[in-house]
């Protein structure tokens, strides 16, 4: 290894990282490299990378220069044969343009070499298994097999402060400050395979590129428990749009969409993140969801079971056999049922007893024990006796030591024998929930996709991908990109999404002609891709049923849109014939500019932004299960199952629906935001009765639709007005 930039100075970020790779106990070459020369902490200094490269071949170089010399240190770099740059340099895009430029040439030097680099602004990376310390951080993190990938490099300064004083052992830590090259994929790539890593913690502010990160997570997720902490929660810098798709999927539900798609469990704080760790470095993970529940204090046990039933968990219902073995084992006052209290003077032999008990009971998949600091109580003992259970028995078993110091050394034992421990039983119970979602997380990351399942036929048709590049040819040829309500149901029905039948009139005789044809009743909208929302402006007219209704109706809409907007460019009026309602459902989708297109499904109609009662899922990786459980987490669901009588609506014909929704997203990268509300569900089927849809933004777009033109109404009417 070569430190360019080493310092002679003592507190110098070049002479810390020439002695953090002297004290982690690395036992390869360190090259200090140095114009002056001399000697750094009795190594000799080579003055160039070319002078260090002629003694022997340099694997990773660690720069720590001004910025302006970086580009030029690993030009020398790539000459001299370094396989990768680890750039702890600041001042490169964060400090505005002059930093872009820089940074991109050092890219396209590092790409003529076929180096890596990592960086540039970063704290370095430790490896504590080979062992390896290139950073400029204080000490060296203890030996473990959790590792820490981290955006921040305060953030990582902190943490591996923090671990030491903690116990926690680490296997790597790893700086990825601007992700010029190497990035959080690449990460996740790599320690998916490395033998000494059990769990993988990150810290991000952001995915550089979507799909990749996907397909990094869910092959990580198959081999290891993957916890993210991603800042920048709120959608206050999200943009502002028009449509119900665009309002209510702000930017962060696509990420919570990824790592849930792709079996990544995210956490919402740094406690959260590390209390993960605790958890899944347990050798025992969990068959199932029945906990029960050992306590020396009701309270505790009472709490215990509270946030279990809030995590989804259940207590488990003991066995006759396991009750009436706890009554003869336990004292008298004793609760032999779950939770199970030996009583607050209970020592560690009473809750070894108990937990062998509990461990042989067929109804039980694990056990989350709770020990308060009673005057007779034994931390220690009892530890030493929880863990050998857990270990004869192979049983999963997390903890709760309430206290401070007094329970300093059963915490201890416990985690030496790596079962998670906590101070309070509402951090043991999250435990138990997050160790059972990982056996769930692992399953999904394990199920092929929707466009690779060999039974995708069943929700998918044939989607005519000509057919609806046509209309949005001849949209654009308009110098549109809002399409008309008719012209979205036109590209919906060339993917086989059922709809309402609708045709553009341009006047009232035409709008009756049409309506005749249709068969009574009809529903007449204004047709502009000026006015998103047409009932506000009074743009709708429903349950029409003779043609002198329709012709007044026709005449009223135009009036209405010319008095509410009258800059709006008004194609006409669409006739659309109505069918049976049922219950008012949308279905939407948008294309995030990190992860690609993204599903949206709920309740529909007027109320869709107000109660925003939806769920989210990314195309990419969308699955069958994804499709048929998009739904059911809404309040919705108990509606489309049927309520208080009701029938139930035709569940199989909705997702269908969302299945092509999600294939036109796909095979038609034009489509910006989708909205399809309402769609009505009912028993005998569901179709779409109203939606709108945006293309991306063309170069050369005219800034008005030339086809446009006032359709007849008002004075100029063919018919009466009303």
């Amino acid at each position: 290894m070569a430190v360019v930039g080493a310092s002679h100075v003592p507190g110098k970020i070049g002479h810390i990282v020439v002695r953090n790779l002297q004290e982690s106990g690395y036992t390869g070459r360190i090259v200090p490299v140095n114009p002056k020369g001399g000697e750094i902490r009795g190594l000799p200094v080579a003055q160039s990378l070319s002078e260090a490269a002629a003694e022997g071949p340099i694997d990773l170089a660690v720069v720590a220069v001004p910025a302006p010399a970086v580009v030029d240190v690993a030009e020398e770099a790539g000459r001299v044969g370094v396989r990768g740059l680890v750039v702890l340099s600041a001042g490169f895009r964060e400090t505005g343009p002059e930093g872009a430029r820089r940074e991109a040439a050092l890219l396209k030097v590092v790409r003529r070499h076929s180096m890596r680099l990592l960086g540039p602004n970063v704290v370095g990376v430790v490896d504590t298994h080979t062992p390896l310390n290139a950073t400029f951080a204080e000490g060296f993190p203890n030996r473990g097999e959790v590792a820490f990938v981290s955006q921040s490099g305060a953030l990582l300064l902190a943490i591996h402060d923090w671990a030491r004083k903690e116990g926690m052992g680490f296997s790597r830590f790893l700086s990825l400050g601007n992700k010029t090259d190497v990035d959080e994929s690449d990460a996740l790539a790599a320690l998916a395979e490395d033998p000494n890593t059990r769990v993988i913690l990150l810290y991000l502010e952001d995915v550089r590129d979507g799909r990749r990160f996907l397909e990094a997570a869910r092959r990580a997720v198959r081999e290891k428990p993957v916890v993210v902490l991603k800042s920048g929660r709120s959608d206050a810098g999200a943009r502002a749009a028009a449509s119900h798709t665009g309002a209510l999927a702000g930017s962060d539900r696509a990420y919570e969409a990824a790592f849930r798609q792709s079996g990544v469990l995210r956490v919402n704080s740094l406690e959260e993140l590390f209390a993960a760790a605790w958890a899944f470095l347990s050798p025992r993970y969990p068959r199932g969801k029945k906990v029960a529940v050992l306590t020396n204090a009701g309270g505790g046990g009472i709490l215990a079971s509270d946030a279990l039933a809030a995590r989804g968990l259940e207590l488990s219902s003991l066995s006759r056999d396991t009750i009436r073995e706890l009554r003869e084992t336990l004292p008298p006052e004793a609760s032999a049922l779950n939770p199970v209290d030996v009583l607050g003077d209970a020592r560690a032999d009473r809750y070894a007893r108990a937990a062998e008990v509990l461990a042989r009971d067929p109804e039980t998949d694990g056990i989350l024990a709770i020990v308060c600091p009673t005057a007779t109580a034994e931390p220690e003992k009892t530890a030493q006796v929880l863990a050998e259970t857990a270990a004869r028995f192979d049983l999963p078993l997390t903890a709760a030591f309430m206290g401070g110091e007094a329970m300093e050394a059963g915490v201890r034992r416990l985690r030496e024998a790596r079962i998670p421990v906590y101070a309070f039983p509402e951090a043991a119970a999250e435990a138990w929930a997050r160790l059972v979602a990982y056996g769930e997380l692992r399953t999904r990351s394990q199920t092929p996709t929707l466009w690779d399942s060999p039974h995708r036929h069943r929700l998918l048709g044939e989607g005519d991908v000509r057919r609806a590049e046509e209309v949005f040819a001849r949209v654009r040829a308009e110098g549109r990109r809002v399409l008309l309500s008719s012209e979205v149901l036109e590209v919906l029905a060339a993917f086989g999404i059922p709809v309402a039948p609708t045709r553009l009139a341009r006047t009232a005789r035409e709008a009756a002609a049409i309506a005749e044809e249709f068969g009574y009743p009809v529903a007449l909208k204004i047709a502009s891709p000026d006015i998103l929302h047409k009932s506000d402006i009074g743009g709708v007219r429903l349950g029409l049923a003779d043609a002198g209704a329709v012709q007044r109706a026709f005449r009223e809409i135009v009036d209405a849109a010319a008095a509410h907007v009258p800059d709006a460019f008004l194609y006409g009026v669409e006739v659309q014939k109505m069918l049976v309602r049922g219950h008012e459902v949308f279905v939407g989708g948008m294309r995030d500019p990190t992860f690609g297109p993204l599903l949206v499904a709920g309740m529909g109609g007027v109320f869709v932004n107000l109660l925003e009662d939806v769920a989210y899922r990314l195309v990419e990786p969308l699955t069958e299960r994804d499709v048929e459980e998009i739904f059911r987490e809404t309040r919705l669901y108990r509606l489309l199952r049927g309520f208080r009588g009701e029938p139930p609506a035709n569940l199989a014909a909705l997702h269908r629906i969302v299945a092509r929704v999600a294939e036109l997203l796909r095979e038609l990268p034009d489509v910006l935001e989708l909205d399809l509300n309402p769609v009505f569900a009912s028993p005998d089927g569901a179709w779409v009765v109203d939606a709108k849809l945006t293309l991306r933004e063309e170069r050369g777009t005219a800034p008005s639709p030339s086809g446009a033109r006032k359709p007849e109404g008002g004075a100029e009417s063919d018919g009466p007005r009303s």
